[in-house]
């Protein structure tokens, strides 16, 4: 359905705002809360779209692409530049590189760019902002300049300035090096790699390294005046990888679909699911841990909530986009200005959405599988703590108990069932029985799980005492 935003000549809000699956005073909800932000942050123009199920259901932009009350409305088909959202795309190309064993994310980064600059880093490493290679290049604010090529980078000698694995620092010079890595193990520019693998199986037609009309300005907005600065636009060379691309609400709306797992089958749920797993803590003096970085993508921890995606900064132009890994529901908002927007946008455009039109849990309903591991089911200890272990979905085993931070998940393999999540993560769990077939205890990554504490009947480790329970 369109819902009208009713805007006048002359007026600074697009002319209409398109939502498909949401009711319109949802739709109306969400575009009040965008106006909002480009009035009070003083914002030329923001866009916005919220992604469910796949698909794009809510955008609108209000504000105009050249600042001016009587310019040009922005709209989501507007292209604006999206910044550090780049590194993204090249960290899912490196990845899907080692799936089709081009190389191993342990693997230095000389073993494939022999000139790069301090090759014994890892991909991993990159990938994660753990190589501790400075943030900027040795040079000019290359943000703002024109860029040189790769061998202009190497030779500016970027330092190392921690040791490598031993800290998170974000370093956009990093990404240059995995560009490079792609281009060359795909032997074409890494755009060229990106475009030909991901945008266009995806459809994201009107994702490009430089401007394409119809296009936002850049713009810096007087802290003290309503005035504006021109910022510049330029191919940055090397340094692209790290923050190039321009995309419209429309285009990375599909990106944020792929981010909650619609890859359409250019990534493996299993890759994309490590791609997502926290590996540095961004920790920020005096504050609570909420940011972490995985491979390629930054992940958020809010109240509990687990949220995956990258922001993106130019001059002239913020970006965001951010995806509840739990339910699939993402945001993706634009604006053109080097500061103002609020990085909670997303946030609250998503609770908007949460709180008017939450998402039903599929509809419970028998499974009869689970008859053939009833045997498996109730209490269990481990020495002398007690847990629970019950029956899940797909064949897997939970184990719990109230406040006790080992319990887990397992899924059925082929010996056992493998952990899938918790404390057990990775570990085996197997279930051995006596001479008649009877179940006598369970083997936890060598611990003993037995249904009373210290079962003498069991194989306790280091023996049961003989005095037993006295």
């Amino acid at each position: 359905m369109t819902v009208s935003g009713g805007a006048e000549p002359g007026a600074t809000t697009a002319a209409a705002a398109t939502a498909g699956g949401i009711e319109a005073t949802t739709a109306r909800a969400l575009s009040q809360r965008l106006a909002v932000e480009q009035a009070e942050r003083r914002l030329p123009s923001v866009a916005a779209g919220l992604v469910r199920d796949g698909a794009l259901v809510w955008s609108d932009a209000v504000g105009t692409v050249d600042g001016r009350s009587d310019g040009e409305l922005a709209t989501p088909r507007t292209q604006y530049r999206i910044g550090s959202i780049t590194k993204t795309f090249v960290a899912v190309e490196v990845l899907r590189l080692r799936d089709e064993g081009r190389l191993d994310l342990n693997d230095p980064v000389s073993a494939h760019l022999p000139d790069a600059p301090h090759g014994a880093v890892t991909v991993a490493q990159l990938l994660s902002h753990t190589s501790g290679l400075q943030a900027e290049t040795a040079g000019p604010w290359w943000e703002r300049v024109a860029g040189g090529s790769w061998d202009d980078l190497v030779a500016s000698r970027p330092k190392l300035l921690f040791r490598p694995g031993a800290r998170f620092h974000y370093s956009n010079v990093g990404y240059a090096v995995l560009g490079e890595l792609v281009a060359r193990l795909r032997e074409v520019p890494w755009h060229h790699a990106v475009r030909e693998g991901l945008l266009l199986p995806l459809g994201m037609t009107r994702t490009t390294t430089r401007p394409e009309e119809p296009a936002a300005r850049g713009w810096g907005v007087h802290p003290l005046a309503d005035v504006l600065h021109v910022e510049p636009e330029h191919d940055a060379g090397a340094m692209a990888p790290a923050g190039q691309f321009w995309s419209t609400i429309e285009d990375l709306s599909r990106w944020a679909a792929f981010l909650a797992g619609e890859t359409g089958g250019l990534l493996s749920k299993e890759t994309l699911a490590e791609m997502c797993q926290p590996i540095a803590v961004n920790d920020v003096p005096g504050t609570g841990w909420v940011g972490a970085h995985g491979l390629g993508w930054q992940l958020w921890n809010v109240e509990g909530t687990r949220y995956g995606g990258h922001g993106g900064s130019m001059p002239g132009f913020l970006a965001g986009l951010r995806v509840d890994l739990e339910t699939g529901d993402g945001c993706v908002v634009f604006a053109n200005a080097t500061s103002g927007l609020r990085p909670s946008l997303a946030e609250d455009l998503l609770g908007t959405l949460r709180e008017r039109e939450p998402v039903a849990p599929p509809p419970w309903s028998a499974d009869a599988e689970q008859a053939a591991s009833l045997e498996l089911v109730g209490e269990w200890y481990w020495g002398t703590s007690g847990y629970t272990l019950s029956l899940g979905r797909d064949g897997q085993l939970v184990l719990g108990a109230p406040g006790v931070q080992r319990g887990s998940r397992f899924r059925p393999v082929e010996g056992g069932w493998v952990g899938l999540d918790g404390y057990f993560e990775g570990e085996l769990l197997t279930v051995v029985r006596d001479d008649a077939g009877r179940v006598s205890h369970l083997d936890l990554g060598s611990f003993r799980f037995t249904r009373t504490p210290y079962d003498p009947a069991a194989d306790i480790p280091g023996d049961v005492h003989p005095d037993r329970w006295h």
